[in-house]
């Protein structure tokens, strides 16, 4: 074999590295569609459904940045079908996201959110084209907007306000949806639509929720594997945002969106934590949730249960 067919055949394959390290996608997405609730319904479409969009979340590149595959981030969507009816699919969304811990095994739940305001139109087989920046159909939408709301929240985790691209273009797809006249989009149609998620991180006077999420995560957890004292310390810090966050709007989606993704955490972080420290986080966390009493009381008193 000569050189100049070595030479083609090197630069040919330099092109397909390339291209598979450019192209390497950002999420690692596990997607999950349950039709326990309805019945008598040939539910091969929604096999087809589950394929679709786990393909469309993972195999579409969201960024210009390089993701090798250890850092691919990791999220669930969990689809409980309610309706089907003439293409017409309702229904709730439940979705998770995860972030590793530095130097760690531990992986924190950023995210656990329901969205209770899914409904879209799929045919069986029915293809599901990314285009950038374009308004295609609901379901398309729908998951372009928590893709970017996953990328903003875990880059926001890692830099100080390092995920500012992506809540611009999850606001794209937001603004685009309310002119579609579609449910789940409308500024005042509800305080917890996708409308109300974006705005809790990006409006002044909640937007403190991005920093907390920083302080938390890079200052507090990342630095506990090495020092437990400095991390927590760091953690107790940032919760004083969600103080100022329920003096400023007392019924926004991002206190939900915390206790639904870290309360548990807390507990355990707590649990070996001075009496004095535990103190101040229960005083902290208690007027913002009365009613999650005995998660709080955990906190405050961990050999108490």
């Amino acid at each position: 074999m000569n050189k100049r067919v070595l030479y083609f055949i090197f630069v040919f394959l330099a092109l397909i590295l390339s291209r598979q390290t450019s192209n390497a996608q950002e999420l690692m997405c596990t997607v999950e569609v349950n039709t326990s609730a309805i019945e008598g319904t040939n539910k091969s479409v929604f096999e087809t459904l589950q394929e679709a969009i786990s393909d469309y979340i993972n195999e579409t590149k969201w960024t210009n940045t390089i993701f090798s595959p250890n850092e691919k981030i990791e999220c669930r969507l969990f689809l409980t079908v309610r309706e089907y009816t003439d293409d017409k699919i309702k229904g709730d969304l439940q979705l998770q996201l995860s972030r590793p811990v530095y130097n760690s095994s531990y992986t924190s739940t950023m995210l656990n959110f329901k969205d209770t305001k899914v409904e879209f139109d799929y045919r069986e087989g029915e293809p599901l084209i990314f285009v950038d920046n374009t308004w295609t159909n609901n379901l398309t939408g729908i998951l372009d907007f928590y893709a970017y709301l996953f990328l903003a929240l875990d880059f926001d985790s890692f830099s100080p306000n390092g995920g500012q691209p992506y809540f611009d273009k999850a606001a794209t797809v937001v603004q685009q949806a309310q002119s579609s006249g579609e449910i789940g989009w409308r500024t005042f149609e509800d305080t917890k639509n996708r409308s109300a998620v974006l705005n809790s991180f990006t409006e002044s006077n909640t937007a403190m929720i991005r920093d907390l999420l920083y302080q938390y995560h890079r200052k507090g957890l990342d630095e506990m594997v090495t020092s437990p004292d400095k991390g927590r310390a760091a953690i107790t810090e940032s919760l004083k945002a969600l103080s100022k966050i329920y003096q400023n709007s007392p019924m926004s989606v991002a206190l939900t969106i915390f206790r639904d993704s870290k309360l548990d955490e807390l507990v355990n972080i707590y649990s070996k934590a001075p009496q004095t420290e535990r103190d101040e986080v229960y005083e902290i966390l208690s007027p913002i949730y009365p009613t999650d009493r005995q998660r709080l009381d955990k906190i405050k008193n961990p050999d108490s249960n």
